[in-house]
């Protein structure tokens, strides 16, 4: 059937793919050393390897899990490591094995680790030195057995200071010895298919307890020759030069940066922390950058970072904004600095990640997600699961090869997650407009009811987003003894003068009465994900 978007396609996409060519993300990754075995696969503080070096390394560290470690297809690997060569190779030499990836975040606190090891019963985990006393604090509370160390100079060889493991962690070995000792052993290639499972990828928890969503080798090969049809105009394989600064434990740098990138013959660029903002400043100076990934919160924190506008970005193709929505003030004054549009997707950890692509028009600005990828279809739903009207909203629910098996052990949790013909429900509030293209409304579970209107934080935020001397904004909605709810908003500002007052009659001109805020707080920082998405939980508990 015709579907409304099909119209918006990129001149000779197609509006379906097909996925039978890989039985598994080792096809892809065999396919992709072979084609580009000299070329620079990653760069992480100055020193570089190649595709066939990746090949090596990884079938070494493989050879070494499987022998050494017992690891076998299906058993449930941890990987806690920033931006680095390490994990890059790691993760290769973990699908090697037909082991599945528990990707987790080195900024864990020891509840969140203690939770995410128990729940996908890992007995193995590569772990960077400066996270091991978070695992020392938890361990005895786990099944961990086996546990390989990465220093942030491993492969690198720069004299880059290493952090001490945690001396109650016992009978450690280091990432390069394991490699070193894979040399010697062989490596025996399980067979895997797309059924296999590959991620157990933990949704973030900003609502409670992560869960994590089962990922196959076929959803993200499905998800990454989407994304390739999608936006084939823009991709040059074996010429493309990206920079990753999303955390690889992500799913959206997972995805996209790590694993679609790394199939297209990409030079990687890998900033181990992007928090330093100078430092990535002065990186991207010596990139000659095609392609860029962040979240709204990093594109403005580049945009107030000094040096940022001296970049030359003449060679910038394609930039692409996902994990939260991206604020039209940001966009233009991204625009306004490099001279490029900047780009939204839309996805979630269930979904592989990508759901939608706004690969927006010369003709200005179009706010939105944008158009489904191929082989996706996206049904915008009511409280009974029916589905509403264009230009109505709706729970976005979705529907495709990339959306996840499940979740990990919680039949209940996935059922919850899915309508009865088998869409996944997001959770967002969202819109089909008139012309065919997406827009997120925001997340269900943050809409303010005031006196029985909708009120949804994103449009606050992204309005406040306009005025000067605002860094930036999150709202939430508190209980109101005459309306019921109020919306509340933080406030980071740049210029100190500014005022509660100030922000209260800004709001006034440019949104209706009962969306201005009740309250304004100011804060010096707002609470983010490593990723860099607002935190509005952590808020409300303030």
């Amino acid at each position: 059937m015709e579907k409304a978007w099909y119209k918006n396609y990129p001149q000779g996409c197609n509006t379906s793919i097909k996925t039978d060519d890989y039985r598994s993300m080792l096809d892809i990754f065999q396919q992709a050393v072979k084609t580009y075995s000299d070329k620079t696969a990653y760069v992480s503080f100055g020193e570089s390897i190649s595709y066939s070096q990746v090949d090596q390394f990884s079938e070494n560290f493989a050879a070494y899990l499987q022998n050494k470690m017992g690891v076998k297809k299906g058993d449930r690997v941890a990987l806690m490591c920033p931006n680095t060569f390490s994990f890059a190779i790691a993760m290769w030499g973990i699908f090697r094995v037909g082991g599945v990836q528990v990707s987790i975040n080195p900024l864990y606190s020891p509840v969140e680790l203690e939770h995410q090891l128990n729940d996908a019963q890992v007995e193995t985990i590569i772990i960077f030195s400066g996270s091991t006393k978070t695992l020392a604090e938890v361990i005895d509370n786990t099944a961990i057995k086996k546990i390989i160390v990465i220093q942030l100079d491993d492969l690198v060889n720069k004299k880059l200071p290493d952090e001490a493991v945690n001396p109650r962690l016992k009978d450690t070995i280091s990432f390069t010895q394991a490699i070193n000792e894979g040399k010697e052993l062989t490596l025996k290639s399980p067979e895997l298919n797309q059924e296999d499972l590959l991620l157990l990828q933990y949704t973030g928890g900003t609502t409670g307890l992560s869960k994590g969503a089962m990922l196959s080798h076929g959803n993200l090969i499905a998800n990454i020759l989407q994304y390739e049809e999608l936006a084939k105009q823009m991709i040059d394989h074996g010429e493309e030069t990206i920079i990753t600064a999303i955390p690889m434990y992500h799913i959206f740098a997972l995805s996209v940066n790590t694993l679609s990138y790394f199939k297209f013959g990409a030079k990687n660029v890998l900033i181990a922390n992007p928090r330093d903002m100078q430092s990535f400043v002065k990186t991207w100076q010596q990139t000659r950058a095609t392609f860029f990934t962040g979240v709204n919160t990093l594109f403005n924190g580049l945009l107030h970072t000094s040096g940022f506008s001296d970049i030359n970005f003449s060679s910038l193709k394609l930039t692409v904004g996902g994990g939260a929505p991206v604020q039209e003030a940001v966009s233009q004054k991204w625009l306004a600095v490099t001279g490029k549009k900047l780009k939204e997707g839309y996805g979630l950890s269930e979904t592989s990640p990508v759901l939608s692509l706004n690969l927006g028009s010369d003709e200005g600005y179009i706010s939105g997600i944008g158009i489904p990828v191929p082989s996706t279809d996206i049904s915008i739903r009511d409280d009974d699961e029916k589905e509403v009207p264009q230009g109505e909203t709706g729970e976005l629910c979705a529907k495709g090869p990339q959306v996840m098996q499940g979740y990990w052990q919680n039949e209940q949790a996935t059922a919850e997650a899915m309508t009865h013909d088998g869409y996944f429900k997001t959770g967002d509030i969202a819109l089909l407009d008139e012309r065919g293209f997406f827009h997120i409304v925001d997340r269900k579970k943050d809409m303010i009811l005031v006196s029985g209107f909708n009120v949804y934080p994103n449009e606050i935020e992204a309005e406040v987003a306009k005025m000067p001397g605002v860094l930036e904004s999150a709202c939430i909605g508190i209980n109101d003894d005459k309306s019921g709810e109020a919306p509340k908003l933080f406030v980071v500002k740049t210029d100190c003068a500014l005022s509660k007052e100030d922000i209260i009659n800004f709001c006034r001109q440019h949104m209706a009465p009962y969306k201005v805020p009740k309250h304004i707080v100011f804060i010096d920082e707002l609470p983010k994900s490593t990723v860099g998405k607002l935190l509005r939980r952590e808020l409300r508990d303030l």
